[in-house]
C-alpha cells in the first residue's frame, strides 16, 4: 500500500524538473510562476494547506493579526498562501516560522512577500515566496478563507493537493494524479541518467536520445 511517507520519500529522491516534464506529458500546469527559493538547498514535498488572503481596511491604533491559521496546519503540511502576490506587504515572517518548525510543517509557499528572512535562514525552514520586503500585511491583508482552491497564475491549488519544490521552483501536483505523475517523474529521471552516462563515454546526443527514447522519456523505465 502507497503510504504518506512512501510519496514523500520518492518525491523527495525527484527534482522538479522531472516532475514538471512528467505534468507536461499529462497536460497539466503545475509550476507556480514567479515563486522563488528563499533559503537555498531546501526540498519541499507534502499535501497542501491552503490559505486565501485578501486585501482590508486599516483599522486604527490596533494591528490585525492575520496568521492565527496556523494553529489548524498539521504536520508535514506545506503552507501555501495566497496574496494576491503582492508586493507591498507580506504575509509571513519569523514568528509563523517558528510556529511551523515548532509543529513539524514542511514548509512555506507565500504568492506574495515575506520578511524577517535572516531569522527565517537560521532556522533552515524551507520558504518560497515572490519576495522579501520589510513591510508588514498586518492592517494591509487578512484571511478570506482556509482550505479553500486557489488560482496562482492559472494553477488551480486544492487542500490536499500535493506541493513540490527545490531550489528550481516549486509546483503543484493535483492528488488523482500523484502516482501517475511520480511513477512517469521517475522514468523520467532514470531516461535522462541513462542518457548522461551514454554520452560521457563519448556517445553523440542525437543518438544517445533516439536510443533511450528521450521523446517520450516518461514511457522509458530504463
Amino acid at each position: 500500500m502507497t503510504t504518506q511517507k512512501t510519496i514523500k520519500e520518492r518525491l523527495l529522491a525527484l527534482d522538479t524538473a522531472a516532475v514538471s516534464d512528467a505534468l507536461d506529458s499529462l497536460y497539466i500546469a503545475g509550476g507556480l510562476l514567479g515563486i522563488k527559493p528563499q533559503v537555498s538547498g531546501k526540498k519541499i514535498a507534502g499535501p497542501a494547506f491552503t490559505v486565501q488572503y485578501e486585501a482590508c481596511t486599516p483599522e486604527k491604533n490596533r494591528f490585525m493579526n492575520a496568521g492565527n491559521y496556523i494553529d489548524q496546519v498539521p504536520a508535514g503540511a506545506v503552507i501555501v498562501v495566497d496574496n494576491g502576490g503582492r508586493l507591498d506587504c507580506t504575509s509571513w515572517g519569523n514568528i509563523l516560522t517558528t510556529k511551523a518548525v515548532q509543529k513539524q510543517i514542511a514548509g512555506s509557499v507565500i504568492y506574495g512577500s515575506a520578511r524577517d528572512i535572516a531569522d527565517i535562514r537560521q532556522m533552515d525552514y524551507p520558504l518560497f515566496a515572490c519576495n522579501i520586503y520589510m513591510v508588514s500585511g498586518k492592517n494591509r491583508a487578512r484571511v478570506k478563507a482556509v482550505q479553500c482552491a486557489l488560482d496562482i497564475h492559472g494553477v488551480t491549488v486544492c487542500p490536499g493537493d500535493w506541493v513540490f519544490g527545490d531550489d528550481n521552483g516549486v509546483l503543484v501536483i493535483p492528488g488523482e494524479h500523484l502516482e501517475e505523475v511520480i511513477r512517469r517523474a521517475e522514468n523520467v529521471e532514470n531516461t535522462e541518467r541513462q542518457i548522461l552516462s551514454t554520452i560521457d563515454a563519448g556517445t553523440p546526443l542525437d543518438v544517445a536520445r533516439q536510443q533511450l527514447g528521450y521523446d517520450v522519456p516518461w514511457e522509458n523505465n530504463v
